[in-house]
């Protein structure tokens, strides 16, 4: 279906009753599956002192955490393309099962797993696997979670179902921010190191396991349910097509995939623990603002949806993007200057952050249905497989040769790219699909 126009989301029903219940049991079980994924960076500085030598230096065991972490990002196209090509085939509920469900089975062992005290070398390798299997399993949730809320949604409603969902998703980060802020306030330094690390990530195995639960109850949605009435589903290999026909749609699909990366991985996730290192911040005050921030963030994404809805994807990225190039600077001025304002700060950062609500509904209109999931977890995952691996060891490496405004010079490149991108939806005129 083309390109909306302003009409006719105006005129768009509102969510019924259905509606609802499918964002809501989607959005629940995005949450959980993504608190397992990220759970892992809250506590970043504990694991590279657990998993690794004593005699290595700290910031090289925070290195070498964050390359275990950036592994998962590098595993993510694999599970996407091969989720994604059996969710174009085969429908999209399978695989939105599945990749919960794969979830949940590393995570717990995980918070299971001998430390390097007990193992060895062979400690820090299973981390390494484990964080492999969690990255096949969240390249084929996320872009299998936005098509699947686009296609059950109302025309013209799609830029909020798409930000509901990625709420749900960044709500994932908020669980596991408080539970982390929750550990580090009501547990002493060496009893963290001792057992309590383990918690969150025991949790988020149950956690797992209950959003396998909770998808059970879903429909396939009505989008792919009469592609395949009407036998127009894709008669090649998804990715083939996409490749050759939707080279336009992948690159605009990756570059705003980068600034989404950006938001997420530094502002969100990294800085509690750049404002312990480098800005000498109290952990209790660190996670304190990451907790604020994460909660404002699932605000900013359904802000960016509705906006989505109201004004169009162009002009929701272009004021999303600057607001989010403003914002980090401010933060991180305000970090180099002593950190006087950081809670503030912070949470406007975290709002900001939300022009990641308005990412999914760009990469649903990038690509027709009977490709869409491929299209979609293709672009989306090369992108963070490659961004997402390189921005934590790049962050670290140019905090230390370019000073403390590093993380938010790199978070305004992105929000540029997103500028430009932005200029792009309203300046072309080529076709969108809606649904």
């Amino acid at each position: 279906m083309p390109f909306q126009t302003q009409s006719s989301r105006s005129t768009a029903r509102p969510l019924d009753r259905n509606d609802a219940r499918t964002l809501t049991l989607s959005a629940l079980g995005g949450a959980l599956e993504f608190y397992d994924f990220v759970v892992f960076v809250f506590f970043a500085k504990v694991l590279g002192q657990l998993f690794f030598p004593a005699s290595v230096e700290p910031w090289l065991a925070q290195l070498q955490v964050y390359g275990i972490f950036a592994a998962g990002y590098l595993a993510r196209p694999l599970g996407g393309i091969v989720m994604a090509h059996f969710g174009d085939k085969a429908g999209r509920k399978k695989m939105f099962t599945l990749s919960v469900f794969l979830m949940a089975l590393p995570t717990l062992a995980i918070g299971l797993l001998p430390t390097y005290a007990q193992l060895g070398l062979l400690a820090p390798l299973l981390l390494l696997l484990l964080r492999i299997v969690q990255g096949i399993a969240i390249g084929g949730e996320i872009p299998g979670a936005w098509v699947f809320v686009a296609e059950h949604a109302p025309v013209g409603r799609v830029g909020f179902a798409c930000a509901a969902l990625t709420c749900g998703l960044t709500a994932g980060i908020l669980i596991g921010s408080l539970l982390a802020a929750a550990i580090s306030k009501h547990y002493a330094p060496d009893q963290v190191l001792a057992f309590a690390w383990r918690i969150p990530f025991v949790l988020g195995g149950v956690f797992g396991f209950i959003a396998v639960w909770l998808r059970r109850w879903l429909s396939e949605t009505p989008v792919f349910s009469a592609l395949r009435e009407r036998k127009q589903l894709a008669q090649e290999l998804p990715l083939k097509t996409v490749v050759r026909n939707h080279l336009a749609g992948v690159w605009l699909s990756v570059l705003v995939t980068w600034m989404l990366t950006a938001g997420i991985v530094v502002v969100i996730l990294m800085t509690p623990t750049l404002v312990q290192v480098k800005f000498h911040l109290a952990p209790a005050l660190a996670f304190e603002g990451s907790s604020i921030a994460a909660l404002c963030l699932c605000f900013g994404c359904l802000g960016g949806g509705l906006l989505v809805d109201r004004i169009g994807r162009g002009w929701a990225l272009l004021l999303g993007s600057l607001a989010l190039l403003v914002a980090t600077y401010a933060l991180y001025l305000d970090l180099a200057a002593g950190g006087a304002h950081f809670l503030l700060l912070y949470a406007i950062a975290g709002l900001s952050v939300g022009v990641v609500g308005v990412v999914p509904s760009v990469m649903v209109a990038a690509f027709p249905p009977a490709i869409r999931f491929t299209g979609i977890s293709f672009s989306y995952n090369i992108a963070y497989a490659i961004f997402g691996a390189i921005t934590p060891p790049l962050i670290g490496v140019l905090a230390e040769k370019l000073g403390p405004l590093a993380p938010a010079h790199y978070v305004a490149i992105t929000a540029a790219v997103g500028i430009a991108v932005a200029v792009y939806l309203l300046s072309t005129r080529c076709a969108f699909y809606e649904r």
